[in-house]
């Protein structure tokens, strides 16, 4: 008797239901976790907010999209990071409701439904789901844009042309890769006679014209700074150390895709060995432009962005998993052909779901186990909120002024940063990447400098205190993690420069 489960039966009936279920689900995992077990921003995340506060039109972080979006985010609910999560939980989820209706334009809506859960394998295994910043920002842009390439190339759509200029003029204001991306679509564009039919026309004029009012303040920006530099080309003794670093990059990718590779596995006919009680879900059969589509951006990113990481040295791959690997799924079910039988059912949804579950279980259970190895700490478990309420009211007890600023060690004055106020982040190592700030007026208006204390004085590190000749160092004031366990408490050295006539 033929078994077909209620999950394979909502894929046949309702598969747009199904993707929404799915999305709100992995969406309320990342979220419950964030709630509970994250005291600080993972990543680079108050990085992003205190860069995002200054609303520079470009930094040496980039273009400046993602920082404001997140910065708006935090402000929106009152300066608590659950907006900024909230606007990462979003990106995913636009990104992969994207790709759901570019295969339900490609391969229709019921192979769509797998191949939104295929790719949401990979993003959750090779990509950060709460770290907001330019490549998470980028997926949803990206997924969007190759949409409207679609309905524009494949369906004859006019219309989407607007769509489309808006989301690369949005995507050249997020990441730098962005012209390499465009660089793709144009590319397959002008290799197929469908793509250079349609370049005739005045609509990619017009685009052409959207991205350029789009762009056009952060291109001034970067010809005013004189910031375009290629990476230096390797010497020749190099190319092998480099030729090594790509295929380490690029089995990277393939190791974000191990949980697709272990479904297919475990779907194989070969394996199962029941091939005709399994249930069959159907597709139209596809036109060669569309198998093409799908082959080249499931193929062309991962291959060229980890090549050109590896040739200038890179450690990891440019813009990350998450876009690389877009179109893995939906190049898998195309792969699979018009009839993919589903061999295993109660197995195929168990590993599923465990690879959906595994990041978020293993942010968890590190936060739980690595405090009692006493082994390297986790940024996620520092004391965000006590941390940034102390220096702040410390400094203006001490001052009768508000923090206007903080310097020191980047991580911990990034977390002070986002205390009250919002003081100013400066980076006194490198000062050029904080131009909102300088020596002189952060000594003219004040400050608090910290630093990671390394015995119960406080006494700074030479080269803190060679940056900042005098600073007379306060008592160092103790944290507690957000489990304590074996290791120490997180003790924090500072010193008050105090503003000029005070």
């Amino acid at each position: 008797m033929r078994f077909t489960s209620l999950v394979v039966e909502l894929i046949r009936a309702r598969p747009r239901l199904v993707v929404v279920i799915v999305l709100l689900c992995q969406a309320l995992l990342w979220l419950a976790v964030a709630v509970l077990f994250y005291r600080s921003p993972p990543g680079n995340l108050a990085t992003v907010l205190a860069f995002g506060r200054e609303y520079q039109v470009g930094t040496d972080l980039g273009p400046p999209l993602s920082f404001w979006l997140a910065d708006i985010a935090y402000r929106l609910v009152g300066n608590h990071m659950i907006g900024v999560y909230l606007l990462a939980a979003l990106s995913s989820a636009v990104t992969l409701w994207a790709v759901f209706a570019l295969g339900r334009a490609i391969v229709g809506s019921q192979h769509a439904v797998l191949a939104v859960l295929l790719t949401m394998t990979v993003t959750a295994f090779g990509a950060p789901t709460l770290d907001f910043g330019p490549d998470v920002l980028t997926r949803p842009l990206w997924a969007l844009l190759l949409l409207h390439t679609w309905q524009i190339l494949g369906q004859n759509r006019r219309n989407a042309w607007f769509a489309w200029s808006i989301e690369a003029g949005l995507l050249l204001l997020t990441t730098s890769a962005a012209f390499g991306l465009l660089l793709l679509i144009v590319g397959f564009v002008v290799s197929s006679a469908q793509g250079r039919r349609i370049l005739r026309s005045f609509d990619p004029l017009f685009a052409l014209l959207v991205v350029l009012v789009l762009a056009l303040p952060y291109l001034i920006f970067v010809v005013r700074a004189d910031t375009v530099t290629w990476p230096a080309l390797p010497v020749l003794a190099e190319l092998g150390e480099r030729a090594v670093l790509w295929l380490w990059l690029l089995g990277g990718l393939l190791l974000a895709m191990a949980a697709i590779w272990l479904l297919v596995v475990l779907n194989a006919s070969w394996v199962s060995g029941d091939e005709t009680d399994a249930p069959i879900i159907y597709r139209p059969a596809l036109v060669p432009l569309a198998r093409d589509f799908v082959y080249c951006f499931a193929l062309a990113p991962p291959l060229t962005f980890s090549l050109l990481s590896g040739l200038f040295g890179r450690d990891t791959v440019i813009t990350g998993p998450g876009v690389t690997l877009l179109m893995s799924g939906l190049a898998v079910v195309v792969a699979s052909g018009e009839v993919i039988r589903l061999h295993r059912q109660r197995l195929l949804r168990a590993v599923w779901a465990a690879a959906i579950a595994a990041p978020a279980v293993l942010v968890v259970g590190t936060t739980l186990v690595l405090p009692w190895t006493g082994g390297s700490e986790l940024r996620t478990a520092m004391p965000r909120r006590q941390i940034a309420q102390f220096f702040v009211e410390s400094f203006t007890r001490r001052t009768n002024q508000p923090l206007r600023v903080v310097a020191g060690d980047p991580e911990l004055a990034g977390l002070i940063a986002l205390g009250h106020g919002r003081p100013h982040l400066f980076l006194d190592a490198t000062p050029q990447r904080t131009p909102w700030e300088s020596f002189a007026k952060f000594n003219e208006t004040g400050g608090i400098v910290v630093w990671r204390a390394a015995d119960t004085v406080g006494t700074p590190p030479p080269e803190i205190a060679q940056r900042f000749p005098g600073i007379v160092p306060e008592v160092p004031r103790s944290f507690d993690w957000l489990i304590n366990g074996r290791q120490p408490l997180l003790r924090i050295g500072w010193a008050i420069v105090r503003p000029k006539g005070k």
